[in-house]
């Protein structure tokens, strides 16, 4: 198994506030915002007695394939997550404050093999949310770009070359940093995270596929959509509990307890609510995911498949019936899908988003479901239950099951499961 935590050897090191306050202090700042949406979260132990890290930020596997890296008006910084610590790779003014999301594909290929793309692409969405919402919290603004050329920004972050940048995050509205005028390089070597690393070619080519940005397709593209007045990270906390509060507590459910304990049909819709409110990137002047729902126990609303309408706030059945079996079965035959109490499936308009940005178009419906994927995990804990990310299903079955056409241009990209989690009685020391 790959390193789950890179480190810089050699680089400066700064040591965050372990309590973050909302100081005005650049580093308070830094260290509230990561704490909330980047750090790790808990401890489990194995029955043989190894211990791992969860982290706030969710993963496919717990692998972690994404890194934090940040450009400020003093220098370039990657986040140390086993330490809670930034490395300084550069000083010199980057101007404003953002952050750039890699992802280190091999995390994932390791257990996953081809279709690890797709989890790393998810896995970035999930990361985006995690630290925009905590950026909107505490009265910030943060907007995605993700039309950018890879290869400059790699040279811009001075990237090791098993990352791949995939996701810029500007936030507005930090505290001001102190300025460093005079360019220093301080590098740092990165750790190898294994001593083997296995080729995939399929991950390889779409990388490659995806890597461009074509002044035709930009020209086509709608323009970004204009910036939240209502910031939705605010949303996720309520009078007894803070957004922190909820953001660090949240944790993959490993299976639901069924039986008959149900949601109310107030509860799925506030959740719909709160996930498919619009995502702010220069990608996302359009949604590219329809979510299908498996409901098994939601009061007032009957068994069966639905449609959700977003626009219209609007439920459509599609199919009546109980759907237990069939959302296991093509969720590779995983009961937590029919144990929850609503399952999705988020179904990705690849044509689309094609025609709009070309191959690039790919990554943005995976970090579109990705970041859906955030908000159910976010809302559900606010509202009194647990979700769980699911990468693994039979995809030309759930468009058959669906009434999508395979020719469609759309396809599924994820699924997600909220319910009452069965507890993990391995966690030994949440944080």
């Amino acid at each position: 198994m790959p390193d789950p935590f890179r480190h810089y050897d050699g680089a400066p090191v700064i040591d965050l506030p372990a309590d973050p306050k909302q100081s005005g202090d650049w580093t308070d700042f830094l260290s509230g915002l990561l704490f909330y949406s980047a750090s790790i979260s808990a401890t489990k132990q194995t029955i043989s007695g190894q211990r791992y890290a969860l982290r706030v930020n969710p993963s496919s596997g717990n692998l972690h394939p994404t890194e934090f890296h940040l450009a400020c008006p003093n220098g370039l910084y990657h986040y140390r997550v086993s330490s809670h610590m930034l490395e300084q790779r550069a000083a010199g003014d980057y101007g404003a404050l953002r952050f750039l999301l890699t992802t280190i594909a091999w995390r994932e290929a390791w257990k996953y093999q081809s279709r690890a793309y797709r989890y790393c692409l998810h896995d970035v969405g999930h990361a985006w949310q995690s630290l925009a919402l905590a950026a909107q919290a505490i009265g910030c603004e943060a907007s995605a770009v993700g039309n950018f050329d890879d290869d400059s920004v790699a040279r811009s972050f001075r990237l090791a070359d098993d990352e791949w940048p995939m996701l810029l995050i500007e936030i507005h509205g930090a505290p001001d940093f102190p300025a460093a005028p005079n360019s220093e390089w301080f590098g740092g070597i990165p750790n190898k995270l294994s001593t083997e690393v296995i080729r995939y070619p399929l991950i390889e080519e779409i990388h490659a596929a995806t890597r461009k940005i074509d002044s035709v397709w930009l020209a086509k593209a709608p323009a970004p959509p204009t910036p939240l007045r209502t910031k939705v990270g605010q949303t996720f906390s309520s009078a007894n509990v803070s957004f922190g509060e909820i953001a660090r507590r949240r944790r993959s459910a490993l299976d639901f307890r069924g039986g008959a304990e149900s949601i109310s049909s107030h509860q799925l819709l506030t959740l719909l609510d709160l996930a498919t409110r619009p995502l702010d990137a220069d990608f996302a002047a359009e949604s590219y995911i329809q979510l299908y729902l498996y409901v098994h126990r939601v009061r007032d609303l009957a068994p069966g498949v639905y449609k959700y309408w977003p626009e219209e706030t609007r439920l459509e059945l599609v199919k009546s019936g109980d759907q237990r079996v069939m959302a296991a079965a093509l969720s590779l035959g995983q009961d937590l899908a029919g144990n929850s109490c609503v399952t999705f499936s988020m179904i990705g308009d690849l044509e689309r988003a094609a025609h709009l940005y070309g191959d690039r178009g790919y990554r943005y419906v995976h970090f579109e479901a990705g970041a859906i994927g955030q908000r159910l995990y976010l809302a559900a804990e606010l509202l009194g239950f647990q979700s769980t990310g699911i990468g693994a299903f039979f995809d030309d079955s759930v468009n058959e099951y669906l009434g999508i056409a395979l020719d469609s241009g759309r396809q599924v990209v994820y699924h997600f499961a909220c319910g009452f989690a069965v507890p993990d009685d391995r966690i030994v020391s949440p944080c």
